[in-house]
């Protein structure tokens, strides 16, 4: 699930975990009823928020334990998980020190480990990379990766688009609370055009009149950065990025800079929305409550 701060992805996930209740509308996960059977769902999914609840004055062993213990496992084989899921997520070495002590990365692994403890077929990931450095989130996605090449299904939220064309084998995309597309990476890179134009003009003021000319030549909707000056141009046919090139210059538009290649996510997103990933709905709040 693709989508800035405040689209609802965190929300949608609340929900769909039993944590927050359905008020409209109903969902379905391997065919239970999510509203009408709460209890089978918590047996099937395993959730990772975006922050670690782990217990940071218990050591990593010690937390495993005690989720194992909380979710039913006797004291010994408590004590065997926890010792398989430390190797697993390469923390034995910090297996007897605090959680406190452990770098957000190491945290994030623990409570990762946590949500597994019962092996559920279904694991809920929210934003689990946010404030990590580019080394820790690169090992996170191997970590994820290898969770799904044992047999999870994983249901990732985040508002990285590199994370979501990494990692993603079919992508929601979210915005303001309503999923505005779905498919593949390629689906959705696609269904702006096989590439796409991108142009900086020299006077910025000419952004509404070069969106229009560009629209009128190639059959697009092009998408104006007014903050950037920028006029990005998806194009059916590459060719036809001449043609707008030509019908600029002689409407007397100078262009400063240009560049032609593929769709990328950033674009298919701001294509579809109409904004950036980094935009956020301005009645939701950083951690997307309503103001």
């Amino acid at each position: 699930m693709l989508g800035p701060n405040g689209a609802g992805k965190t929300t949608t996930l609340s929900m769909l975990a039993t944590l927050l209740t359905i008020d409209e509308g109903r969902a379905e996960i391997f065919g239970v009823d999510v509203q009408r059977e709460p209890h089978m769902i918590r047996q099937l999914v395993g959730v990772t928020g975006q922050y670690a609840s782990v217990d940071e004055g218990l050591t990593g062993s010690e937390n495993l334990w005690l989720f194992a213990r909380l979710q039913g496992l006797s004291a010994s084989a408590a004590r065997a998980r926890a010792a398989d899921l430390l190797e697993r997520f390469g923390l034995t070495d910090a297996a007897n020190r605090r959680a406190k002590q452990y770098s957000g990365g190491m945290r994030r692994r623990l409570d990762l480990a946590a949500s597994l403890i019962m092996s559920p077929p279904l694991i809920f990931l929210d934003e689990p990379t946010t404030g990590l450095d580019p080394r820790t989130r690169g090992q996170m996605w191997d970590t994820i990766r290898d969770l799904v090449a044992g047999g999870c299904t994983v249901l990732l939220t985040t508002q990285y688009l590199d994370e979501a064309d990494q990692l993603a084998d079919r992508i929601a995309v979210i915005d303001r609370g309503r999923k505005v597309a779905e498919g593949t990476s390629d689906d959705l890179k696609a269904s702006v055009g096989a590439s796409s134009l991108q142009i900086r003009l020299s006077d910025p003021g000419d952004l509404a009149t070069a969106a229009q000319i560009a629209s009128r030549v190639t059959g697009t909707t092009p998408v104006p950065s007014p903050e950037s000056g920028r006029l990005t141009v998806p194009l059916a046919r590459a060719e036809t990025a001449v043609d707008a090139l030509v019908a600029l210059r002689q409407s007397g538009i100078d262009v400063a800079e240009l560049n032609m290649a593929k769709p990328s996510l950033d674009e298919v997103f701001l294509t579809l929305t109409g904004h950036d990933t980094s935009e956020q709905d301005p009645t939701t709040s950083e951690d997307g409550e309503s103001r």
